[in-house]
Order: structure tokens, then sequence, then C-alpha cells
């Protein structure tokens, strides 16, 4: 507690005025009276935050470099670079990926530069060139066809490669060697490799016009011994599938493009009448793709036609013709003739058969005569006769042939929304929404079915309604958020730029100066006066004339005592203000030392 009470008790001053810094440079002083580790880790802080300043500095100015092109396979480099060099572009090579990127402002003109001076991918494959290298005097058959094959193949390649969503190609064909036996004769082959575009794909026409494209290429290939994959391993030349989907597209089109044929059909009729936006309409057709072929053959029998008739009449007679089977047992004379015999009545009864040619007898024996003639009747003659007839007629008949085209409308739907009418009072110039009335709505419904050639049997409808429409008209497109913009970063970059910057000047620099600089101000504080204590802490009077100090590193002087009440309360403020720690520390001490 003495050597405590001892060392707090004021101190005498020097007389003598305080020795100011060489050229106001205090700072130096302090410093040079810091120890050398703290100079040290002081220098080492200052160089890091000023490194670091101009970093951040250097990192907000730095532009946007984007890739001049997503690979530069087939490029050649030092041409690419010789361009940008005389260009002026600036670019940068990325040291991991080797990608080179410029400014992106300059990136559409670095593009179109390179494209003038004529520096595009080149293409790696080998076509019929090949064909005009030197050959030497011993190439044998088999590396002639080798080559020929070669060639024909990167032919090929390039060809498909030319398509719009193929990248790259690849062809590989399988000729095998002609024989002259035709048992042995086996037909070519051919496999395609497509490397598309990322978020691409081929149409099944595209894959088919690969297909035909090869086929027609090689002779004597088929189109079925073609072969197309993609470069994730999807066969795309699946025949059967091909031909579905293929058909299976058109169809779909046909069936849009008659819809939006008669689509366009209602819009040009219900536009003049009602307006832009004021109506709505679809129209849905039923195609029929089926082919159908029918053959009938009819026939009328209520009119037969005599169409040709032939007749044929034959009679023949003669005289006891030879009869029995020719030969002497049927060649003989007749045999003697019997006597006729009496009957029981003594009536004559005629005698056996008469011959052909004699006059003919009644029962009684008497002639018989022939009322037209008045001449005896004869007997008539053996007679042979045949008639035939042949009518032939021809009955009404019609043929005919209905084969049915594909694509034919089946059936048409078409339905029209129509909104309110608008109309305005002349009075007050307010406008009101009213419905449509029925027979404008009748009107309108004819108008749409003549429009679209409405036909009541194939079942097509059509339906016009009338309700009032939304406010909002059409898709609202969001807007962008502004955070997404390319200017937003560049701004957020000089920003954190600034802030980084005035965080490390009055966040670090300007403490360490002012704590280097604050033992100057402390110096120039002891010659300012003395502070005259008088009954101030509880001393004596006979201290009254002395000058105090406050204990520290640096001794500061107040004003004597003899300068009044305010100075002394100014100064004391002041020294509170500049350096509070220091004031804290020494009431501290004096309380512990009363202690």
């Amino acid at each position: 507690m003495a050597e405590a009470a001892v060392a707090n008790v004021p101190a005498k001053a020097d007389a003598g005025e305080p020795r100011k810094p060489l050229f106001g440079l205090s700072f130096l002083e302090n410093l040079a009276e810091m120890s050398v580790l703290r100079q040290l880790g002081l220098l080492v802080g200052l160089a890091a935050s000023v490194a670091i300043g101009f970093a951040v500095v250097l990192w907000s100015q730095q532009p946007d470099y984007r890739p001049l092109y997503g690979s530069l396979n087939g490029m050649d480099a030092s041409q690419v670079v010789e361009t940008l060099t005389a260009s002026g572009i600036d670019y940068t090579i990325e040291p991991n990926s080797g990608a080179l990127l410029v400014k992106a402002d300059d990136l559409a003109r670095a593009r179109m530069r390179l494209a003038a001076a004529g520096v595009a991918p080149t293409d790696n494959s080998v076509g019929f060139e090949i064909l005009d290298r030197e050959q030497g005097l011993g190439t044998s058959q088999f590396m002639e066809a080798t080559r020929y094959r070669r060639g024909l193949e990167g032919e090929l390649a390039r060809t498909v490669s030319s398509l719009n969503n193929v990248k790259a190609a690849r062809v590989h064909l399988a000729m095998p060697k002609a024989s002259v036996f035709v048992r042995d004769e086996r037909k070519p082959s051919a496999s395609v490799l497509v490397e598309l575009y990322p978020g691409r794909a081929l149409e099944p026409s595209q894959v088919m016009a690969i297909v035909n494209l090869v086929a027609t290429s090689v002779p004597e290939l088929d189109k079925g011994q073609v072969t197309v994959v993609d470069q994730k391993g999807n066969l795309l030349s699946d025949q059967q599938e091909l031909s579905e989907l293929t058909m299976a597209g058109k169809q779909f089109d046909y069936t849009r493009r008659m819809e939006t044929l008669f689509t366009q059909r209602v819009h040009n009729i219900l536009q003049p009448v009602l307006g832009t936006g004021r109506y709505k309409a679809e129209v849905s057709a039923d195609v029929d793709f089926s082919a159908v072929e029918s053959t009938s053959e009819m026939f009328n029998p209520d009119q037969p036609a005599l169409r040709s008739e032939q007749q044929v009449n034959e009679q023949r007679q003669s005289s006891l013709p030879p009869q029995g089977v020719p030969g002497a047992l049927s060649n003989q004379p007749p045999g003697p003739a019997a006597a006729p015999q009496q009957a029981a009545g003594g009536a004559a009864a005629p005698a056996g058969p008469i011959a052909a040619g004699q006059p003919l007898v009644d029962a009684n024996g008497q002639q018989i005569m022939d009322p037209a003639t008045g001449q005896p009747m004869l007997a008539p003659y053996p007679a042979d006769k045949r008639e035939q007839s042949t009518r032939n007629f021809e009955l009404d008949r019609s043929i005919s042939y209905t084969r049915q085209q594909q694509g034919r409308l089946r059936r048409l739907s078409v339905a029209v929304v129509v909104d309110d009418q608008v109309r305005v009072d002349p009075a007050t110039g307010e406008s009101s929404r009213v419905p449509w009335t029925a027979d404008d709505l009748a009107r309108f419904t004819r108008l749409v079915q003549d429009s679209v050639g409405f036909d009541a049997s194939r079942g097509d409808s059509v339906s016009v309604i009338n309700t009032a429409f939304t406010a909002s008209m059409g898709e609202e497109i969001p807007d962008i958020p502004f955070y997404t913009q390319p200017w937003f970063w560049d701004i957020v970059k000089q920003v954190l730029g600034v802030l980084f910057i005035l965080v490390l000047v009055f966040g670090v620099l300007r403490p360490v100066l002012n704590n280097i600089t604050g033992g100057g101000r402390g110096k120039a504080l002891t010659g300012s006066g003395d502070v005259e204590l008088g009954e101030m802490g509880g001393l004596g009077g006979e201290l009254s004339d002395d000058r105090v100090s406050l204990g520290g590193p640096q001794s500061i002087m107040l004003p004597s005592p003899s300068e009044g009440y305010d100075a002394q309360l100014n100064a004391i403020k002041s020294l509170v203000a500049e350096d509070p720690g220091r004031v804290a520390q020494v009431v501290k001490e004096w309380i512990n030392s009363d202690e």
C-alpha cells in the first residue's frame, strides 16, 4: 500500500518545454519505441491488408470470361490465337481444362472474326481423297478394295453428319467378296452410328432417310440390312416400328392440317363481325384412314332380253328301212302271208298290218277316203321327227368397283365461345357488357356451319355459346428476376469490393495508425500545462502548487491550478475523450491505493 501510494503521488513537472517530433512524424518515434516483434507483426499486417485490398479491387474490376467454343477439337489452336491477337481481342486459357476464354462482350465479335478468317472445325473423316494418294507398284487388290470401302464410308459419314440434328456420324460397310456361284452369293450390310446434339432427337422419317441414303449408295444393299444406332445405344432402324411410326406421324399431321384449315375458316368469318380477341374457336376432325376396296355385281330378273335363238326341226320317212342287227340274220326275205280268218260273226277281219303305201281299209274292208282330196288314204311310211330349240336371254347386270381413299372426313365438331358484347352509354361514356341474344347466336351458328361445310347426315356438330371472358387475356409472361441479370452481378462485385476496402481501411488500418500516433498526441499534452489539484482527490492543500502526471507508458501533464477550474475540467474531459482506457486505469489504481 505504501508503494502504491508513493507511485500515485503527483510529480513535479520540468520547467522546460517538451521536445517536438522531427518533421511532425510522431508515429515514427512511437514505432521506434515498440518491440521488434511488435514492429514486425505490424508491418506484416499492413502489407497483407494492402495486398488483400489490391486483390479485391482487381477482382471487382476483372471482366466476365466465357468459353469461345465448347471444344476446339478439329481446329488449329495456333490459328485461332493468331486471329484473336490480330483482331485485338483479349483472351485467356483456363489452366485446368485448357479452354480458350474471351470476354463476354467480345464473344460474338470473336466468333465472327474466326468465321471471317476461315477458322472452323475441320472434318477428320477420310473420303474419296484417299484414292488420290500415290499407291505403290506392288499394291494388292485387297488394299485397293479396302481403300475404296474406307473412302465410301467417309463420304457417307460426311453426308449423314450434314443433317441438322446430327453432330457426327460413322459408317461401317460389310461388303463380301463377289462369288461366281449363285448359291454362295452374300448381300452387303451397313451400320451407322450417329452422335446427336444434346437435347435433340431424330424423327422416324429422318431415320428412314438415313437408311435409304445408305442403301442406295451401296450396290445390292437392301434397306433391311442397314442398322442405325445413336450414341446412347438406342436402335433407331427397326423397320416395322419405323413404318408404323411414320404412318402414324403422317396421319397425325394430316389431321392437324385439316383442323387448322377449318379453324382458319371460322376465324375469317367471325373476326370481322366480333373483332379480335372476342371469341375462341376449336375444330376437331374425325378422319378415317382405313382403305376399303369393294366389287359388286347386280342382276335385274324383271327385265330379260332375248339375245339369241336357235331352232332345229328334223323329220325322216322311209319304207321299211333295215331293222335289227346288221348281218345275215336280218337280211332275210319276208315270210309268206297268212290267210285271213273269218270272224265268228261272218265279217271279214283285216289280214295283218297294212304295208306302207297301201290303201287303208276299215273293218269292213272298205277303203278309207280322204275327205279333203277324195282319194283313198294310204298307209304312212315309217318317219323319224326331232325338234330342238335354244334361246339365250340377257339379264340386266351392273358391276361396280369402289376404293375409298384414305383420309376421308368422317365427322366434324366445331366449338365456338363468344364473349359478351360491349356497349358504351353515349350519355355517360360508361361501358357495360351485355350477353348476345338467341337470334344473334343462331346467326353465328349458321355462319360457322356454312364456313366449315356442315353436313348433318355425316353427324357434324357445331356449338356456339356465349359467356363472359375473364379480364386477363393471354398468358402472363413472368418478369425475369433482376438478380439473374449479368449487370446485377457486375454491380455486386463492385459494391463488395468497395465495402471490403472500407472495412479494411476503417477497421484495420485506421486503428493501427491511431495506435501508433496516439503516443505522440500524449506527449504533446505533457507540454500544455499543469493541473491544479487543490482539494481534488482528497489531497491536502500542501500539494496544491505541484503538478500532477497520470501514470502510464507515457506521462500526460495536466494544466496548473492557476489556470482555473474550467481549464482543468476541460483538460480532463479531453483526456477522457482521447484515451478513456488510460484514465480508467489511473482511477482504478487510485482506488486500489486508497484501499
